[in-house]
């Protein structure tokens, strides 16, 4: 098995037992910890023991829990948004003195998430998840509650720049076709935030049990879409995310689009082009006196 440490944890999250599943949880909640501290420690730490530790570190492809320890090391080497600096803006209180104030803090707070996505985020997945959907031959976008509003900007944006993208809107569409007519061709982007959606949940499993390739956009590798994902990017946002997570996500969704338009520029080019002249064709531009 190869990957990150958070990517194998997802992917064999269903088949470990319910003590690994408890240490999974704790290594991708305080890689901090598990980092610094030995097997027996973190068995204690987790409710659980030294050697369900080193059984999950064997299930999940490592030569041991120095293996899993190492590469925790590497990836916390590289510079991050310090959880102080978030903590502090989180914990902010509302007692604002004048709209500067609001403004700032708000601003401020957006660009903490923002850093803190990307440097979390895999360039590896999200260059697979680029190629997933240049590859689609037909491209289902689903997101529901908070999630519906970036999963219909993806959706229309992605109309633009590649082309034969649906928005599922839940019971409005009929779910049966949809997924009666899913393949191997088709790619479900599932949007899911709390409070997840089970809708979300059930729809993309149907979708993939007819071999649909899935791509999550999601808050936490365990979240309910994450184990069903084929690939998923991974999004940090602030609590509640419906009020206060949408430019952290709208960001990654803005990269994903820009990355799709370059690696696929010369096509993305031409339909861009056939859309302004479309769009001047029935509304046209009214020039002024």
């Amino acid at each position: 098995m190869t990957g990150s440490v958070h990517e194998r944890i997802r992917k064999s999250y269903e088949h470990l037992t319910n003590q690994q599943k408890l240490v999974a949880k704790y290594i991708l909640d305080e890689p901090n910890q598990v980092a610094l501290h030995p097997a027996k420690v973190i068995g204690a730490y987790s409710g659980t023991s030294e050697t369900t530790v080193i059984r999950l570190c064997y299930s999940l492809g490592y030569s041991g829990f120095s293996d899993l320890q190492n590469e925790l090391r590497q990836m916390l080497l590289f510079p991050v948004i310090r959880e102080n600096v978030v903590q502090t803006l989180h914990n902010t209180t509302y007692e604002f003195n004048d709209s500067d104030d609001v403004i700032s803090f708000t601003l401020e707070q957006d660009l903490a998430f923002i850093q803190k996505t990307l440097h979390a985020l895999d360039r590896y997945l999200f260059d697979s998840a680029i190629q997933t959907i240049v590859s689609a031959k037909k491209i289902v976008v689903v997101g529901g509650r908070s999630s519906f509003a970036p999963a219909y900007w993806l959706s229309y944006a992605l109309n633009i720049v590649k082309g034969d993208t649906l928005l599922y809107r839940g019971q409005i569409d009929d779910a049966n076709h949809l997924i009666s007519e899913a393949n191997e061709d088709w790619l479900m982007i599932a949007l899911v935030f709390p409070r997840y959606l089970q809708d979300t949940y059930y729809f993309t499993k149907a979708a993939k049990d007819k071999g649909a390739k899935i791509l999550a956009i999601t808050d936490h590798e365990l979240s309910p879409i994450g184990p069903l994902a084929d690939v998923l990017l991974k999004v940090t946002t602030p609590s509640p995310t419906t009020l206060r997570g949408m430019s952290s996500i709208f960001t990654l969704l803005n990269a994903v689009v820009s990355g799709v338009s370059q690696l696929d520029r010369e096509r993305v080019k031409k339909r861009i082009q056939k859309y302004d002249k479309t769009s001047e064709q029935f509304y046209p531009f009214v020039q002024e006196n």
